[in-house]
Order: structure tokens, then C-alpha cells, then sequence
């Protein structure tokens, strides 16, 4: 299984996606982080920040994920992923993809600021340090059309959102493993 994040800076996707593994390790599953901060300066440090780059590196991640998903390791895909036309990419290019969609209002991200990205959006034009493409502020973020899990991070707690993607993930594992134990020629797919 796929698990792809999306949501803007700040919004706690580096820290779910690590309780969450925590979690779900504990109960024996598989699981490995795909982080796009830590991914982005290795594998894909030939990539800027236009559209087309942040769509190649979130299909890159996708297909790492992919190749964890396919030995049994759940994958978790701890990116912004801004855009609708390629989170639906993934979900149709690879099996068992799931989106969830963390969300948190933009003034609680400012006050949080982890990076300091948000302030730096502030600055006066013409500072060197100023940021003109922080996505969901300067820059673009597709809310997700019809995300399988939304996570509120500004009024759950983290603990509250770990307990939910868990109860997710275990839910959709379960399922996926019922669906193999029936024979094909007993699944009816139209009727």
C-alpha cells in the first residue's frame, strides 16, 4: 500500500508519517517513510520548484513507493504532492494508492513555522530572502477533489491523527487481505 500525503508546509506530515510508523511497527507492519525534504536533497536535487518539477519529483517518489508497496511494506509518501492531476497519476499508475489529505488553517501554519518558510514570505520585495513560491501561500495547492482520509492537524491532536491513519491503514490492509483470500471467479465486479 501506497499512502500518499498532501498538504503545505508545517501541516505535520514528516511527524504523523514517523508516529505512524512507530504504530504501526509495533503491531508487526512494514512500513517506510518517503520523505520529500530528505529525498528531494538526494535523489532528486536536479529538480526546481516549477510545476514541472515538483510533478517529477512527486512520480519519482511515487514510483520508490511503489516498489516498497509491491514487497508488503506500506509506504508513506511524507510530500506536499500540490496537485490533483498528479496524485490521480499515481492512484492510476500503481496499485493499492491511497491519498490523505492533512489539513491545517494557514495562520496556525504561520505561528508554527517550523522551516521559517512563512515568515520569509513577508519579507519586503526585493530581499534576497524572500520566498515567492511557498505553495499554499505564493504558489499553488489543489485541494484534493475526494482524498480517502482528511486529517484536520490544526484541531486533532497528533496523537489523535496517528490513531486515525492507523485505524485506516489496518482497515484497508484487512480488506486487501479478505479480497486475495476469495477466488477470482467468485469476485463480481459489474453484476
Amino acid at each position: 500500500m501506497v499512502i500518499q500525503f498532501c498538504g503545505l508546509s508545517g501541516v505535520g506530515k514528516t511527524t504523523l508519517a514517523t508516529q505512524t510508523k512507530m504504530q504501526l511497527n509495533l503491531k508487526g507492519i512494514a512500513v517506510e517513510i518517503i520523505d520529500g525534504d530528505v529525498y528531494r536533497s538526494k535523489l532528486c536535487k536536479d529538480l526546481g520548484f516549477s510545476k514541472a518539477d515538483r510533478q517529477e519529483n512527486i512520480r519519482r517518489l511515487g514510483f520508490i513507493a511503489s516498489r516498497f508497496s509491491d514487497q508488503g511494506i506500506v509506504a508513506i509518501m511524507s510530500v506536499i504532492n500540490p496537485y490533483e492531476e498528479t496524485r490521480l497519476e499515481l492512484v492510476n499508475s500503481y496499485p493499492d494508492v491511497k491519498t490523505v489529505h492533512l489539513d491545517c488553517p494557514v495562520e496556525t501554519l504561520y505561528k508554527r513555522d517550523t522551516k521559517g518558510l512563512y515568515k520569509r514570505t513577508l519579507l519586503p520585495e526585493g530581499d534576497p530572502q524572500k520566498l515567492h513560491n511557498l505553495t499554499g501561500v505564493n504558489d499553488q495547492f489543489e485541494i484534493p477533489l475526494s482524498p480517502d482520509l482528511y486529517l484536520n492537524t490544526g484541531s486533532e491532536t497528533v496523537d489523535e491523527c496517528t490513531e486515525s491513519l492507523c485505524d485506516f491503514i489496518l482497515t484497508q490492509l484487512s480488506m486487501s487481505a479478505l479480497l486475495q483470500t476469495i477466488p477470482k471467479d467468485n469476485i463480481i465486479l459489474n453484476p
